[in-house]
């Protein structure tokens, strides 16, 4: 520390010699003018004192043997396992009083026994996300079941849906009557086979429902070599892409709020909405190409054209324009999930 203060001392004076005011000087190095003549005084540079300062005690100090009976309170039996929180008041109740609960803390701290009371497991912190990036179809899925309702009062069909992360297209889709691990490692299969993925290390997320851990279906996904990734438990924002598919599908404005007449229509429907979104729908966060234009690559080309014909508009009638830049055509780059925050900010400042 001294010598971090002798080293800074000489820039100032080399630099206040050389004829640099010396306040200026000061300030780019980050201290006061007041400081520094503190610091250097009478040809001396002298050392921080405030380690070794005497400082009075305060008059209101808690004394030893204040300290040692709210030990000896905190060790009673009836209060081992109690925090301060619950001993200040019940001390209360008994019409005594030893300290503040903060008071409690700090001695208890002091004494080398701040730490979790009672038989009750230490609380853990949150642990993050698993992250996992995509730079092409066919690297990571998602996937998620929901209810589709029936007309009859209380009958459900469950649609189990797997999207690509990379460009959101649906991959796999088939509704059952019921939801269970078999249905779920039956899609796996078929998606793969479709998509020719087998054995290539996809990433298959989901949350952590039963039939997304049951043994058939992680059974299977280790004979088809994809990796299984799962939701913090009851975190539903893990699985963002597969939350927000299901909301865009019972958002349509053909959804049949009445529910399903049968089992056909139900899968008749969802084909229908599948074809729309995967071919129809222009994707928001794609800038607004269709998924299968992202899945196949057709994008690049399309975006392309697009800025041609914006920036031949601007250059028609550029007043209309003023200083502002073309909307951004550029395709859109690795698509993350979970990204971690740092990312986040990352990938928000460069999209401003």
């Amino acid at each position: 520390m001294f010598s971090e203060r002798t080293e800074c001392v000489n820039l100032i004076q080399e630099a206040n010699q050389a004829g640099a005011r010396l306040h200026l000087t000061c300030e780019e190095a980050g201290i006061t003018l007041r400081t520094y003549r503190r610091w250097y005084r009478d040809g001396q540079i002298t050392a921080d004192k405030r380690p070794d300062a005497m400082r009075p005690q305060p008059s209101n100090k808690l004394t030893q043997a204040e300290q040692a009976k709210i030990i000896e309170v905190c060790n009673m039996a009836k209060f081992a396992s109690l925090p301060p929180s619950q001993i200040v008041p019940t001390l209360l109740d008994e019409d005594e009083y030893y300290g503040s609960e903060s008071t409690f803390y700090r001695v208890l701290k002091a004494f080398g026994q701040l730490h979790h009371r009672g038989r009750s497991l230490v609380p853990r912190g949150s642990t993050l996300p698993t992250t996992y990036t995509a730079t092409g179809p066919g690297q990571v899925f998602c996937w998620d079941i929901t209810y589709l309702p029936s007309t009859v009062r209380g009958q459900f069909y469950y649609l189990y849906m797997l999207e690509d992360l990379f460009s959101r297209k649906i991959v796999g889709c088939e509704v059952f009557e019921q939801e269970n691990g078999e249905n779920a490692a039956k899609l796996l299969e078929q998606t793969l086979v479709r998509e020719k993925c087998l054995h290539s290390g996809v990433v298959l997320h989901s949350d952590n429902g039963a039939p997304m851990k049951s043994q058939s279906m992680r059974m299977k996904a280790y004979e088809l070599g994809v990796t299984t990734s799962y939701s913090r438990p009851r975190v539903s924002n893990d699985n963002p892409f597969a939350e927000s598919l299901f909301r865009t599908c019972k958002y349509r404005p053909d959804w049949p709020s009445a529910g399903f007449k049968s089992l056909d229509e139900a899968r008749t429907w969802v084909l229908k909405f599948t074809r729309w979104y995967n071919y129809e729908h222009k994707h928001s966060k794609l800038r607004f190409v269709t998924p299968h234009q992202r899945h196949t690559g057709q994008d690049q080309l399309l975006l392309a054209k697009r800025k041609e014909r914006i920036e031949a508009a601007k250059a028609e009638n550029p007043s209309r324009w003023g200083k502002r830049e073309v909307r951004n055509c550029e395709p859109v780059g690795p698509t993350t999930l979970n990204p971690e925050k740092e990312l986040v900010k990352e990938v928000e400042k460069k999209a401003a």
